[in-house]
């Protein structure tokens, strides 16, 4: 481990010493190969786009093309823009349809034309297939290499089948049973076929198949594909032919990319393109500063509640002390619903016709945490500030709880139902619509029951 790391440091700063001679050329090479591929993403990763060019010309064939499938589509298209064509058309034709046609989106469009030309005729036509679909369906992200299999045929004949094609597939554990039009009737496991007697027809092996429409969106098919726990999910048309199929390893990078960009505008970001290291101070500004001014715009609700109610703050000081207290609930009761139903949004668990159950529900649980919380407000205000200040404080929770329960479980679902991204409506946002929110009912309590 420590050889690694010390490799690992030489290597960082040959690439920043930017190497020209032979000599730390040779060097740099014969170090970069005794890393393991993950080291060597980490460098391509985190280095700008000069370095990371430059090592992966010294990388031999097999590394460089590892390094390359783990890399993200955005950073292969920097890599590909700093590295000679020789290079980049052997990389080219090494990457599955899918991955091709995900580097293609990213890449300026006459570039991504000359290199689909310079591809041979088959490879061209399974890559313009994938990139038909839109950039956010299952389609764009399937293998339309799969072997198929026909229902009268022998386990003995399909196992001959697949050693004959085994090198053309991205997978080939599970594998679909498909009519004479391609119509998919089901699913065999090789597992299964290799268990069997050679004799056995296939349509006497094969189970229903879990399929995905190549328009679906690619969340939701994604989300279903792992929940189901499934090895591969054959894709097909309109009509039920099969295109293509969905591996496990595609199905989790597209939750792995939906996830960080939710995480980033939970946070009041947006989803940073390249590695944090490698990504220009001033693009980071740009990720954080749009929500930060909107919220610092929403935050003068705030300060203009406070203004309003500025009469009853001089005649009851103590009630300035409990607004931390009281914004911070609010906010956190609403974080905690938005992030609950976002995530049974993804997932499946909730649709946005379920609207009035939700509502309902966060009501419920808003009540029941308003009411904890507001009996704590109660005995412990009152007993330090007066009887009257604990009843506006456990009052206020329990309205609070409530109404921030609502809200961070209905915004999701409105933002769904419109259109939008459940995460645009992120915690900020909710935190500061129920800082408002929370100080007009504060002070409409303490109105009512302390006679202000």
């Amino acid at each position: 481990m420590t050889s690694s790391i010390a490799t690992l440091d030489s290597v960082l700063a040959l690439l920043r010493r930017d190497p020209t001679g032979e000599a730390d050329l040779e060097r740099l090479a014969h170090e970069a190969h005794a890393l393991p591929v993950g080291d060597l993403v980490y460098l391509v990763r985190t280095s700008d786009a000069e370095q990371s060019a430059l090592l992966f010309r010294v990388l031999d064939k097999g590394q460089a093309l590892r390094v390359f499938e783990e890399l993200a589509p955005h950073q292969q298209a920097e890599l590909i823009s700093a590295l000679r064509d020789p290079q980049v058309a052997q990389i080219i034709e090494h990457l599955d349809p899918d991955d091709r046609a995900s580097l293609f989106d990213e890449l300026p469009a006459s570039v991504a034309e000359r290199l689909l030309h310079g591809l041979d005729a088959d490879e061209r036509a399974m890559t313009t297939t994938v990139l038909g679909y839109p950039r956010d369906a299952i389609g764009r992200y399937m293998s339309p290499e799969v072997i198929a299999l026909h229902p009268e045929q022998s386990v003995e004949q399909a196992l001959a089948h697949v050693r004959a094609h085994i090198d053309e597939p991205e997978t080939i554990y599970l594998l679909p049973v498909v009519d004479g039009s391609r119509k998919v009737l089901g699913v065999v496991g090789l597992r299964r076929l290799l268990a069997e007697d050679g004799t056995t027809r296939v349509d006497d092996l094969a189970h229903t198949a879990v399929l995905a429409r190549a328009s679906e969106e690619r969340e939701q098919v994604a989300r279903r594909f792992l929940a189901e726990k499934l090895l591969a999910m054959p894709i097909v048309d309109g009509e039920g032919r099969l295109v293509g199929i969905l591996t496990i390893d595609d199905a989790m990078a597209i939750i792995e990319e939906e996830d960080a960009e939710d995480s980033a505008r939970h946070g009041g970001a947006e989803p940073l393109s390249r590695a944090y290291l490698a990504t220009p101070i001033l693009q980071i500004v740009r990720s954080r500063i749009v929500w930060l001014v909107v919220l610092a715009v929403s935050a003068i609700l705030t300060v203009q509640v406070l203004e309003f109610f500025e009469a009853s703050l001089d005649e009851v000081v103590v009630l300035a002390l409990f607004i931390p207290l009281l914004t911070g609930t609010g906010g956190n009761t609403g974080n905690q619903a938005a992030t609950t139903v976002t995530r049974a949004l993804a997932v499946g668990e909730v649709r946005v016709r379920d609207l009035p159950r939700v509502v309902w529900r966060e009501l419920r649980i808003g009540a029941t945490l308003g009411s904890v919380l507001g009996t704590l407000g109660l005995v412990i205000a009152g007993i330090f500030y007066g009887l009257p200040v604990g009843i506006v404080m456990g009052l206020t929770l329990l309205a609070i709880c409530m109404m921030a329960a609502v809200v961070g479980g209905l915004m999701p679902l409105i933002a769904k139902r419109i259109g939008a991204d459940p995460a645009v409506f992120s915690n900020p946002f909710i935190s500061t619509f129920c800082d408002a929110t929370g100080l007009v009912i504060y002070f409409s309590i303490a109105t009512a029951v302390l006679w202000l």
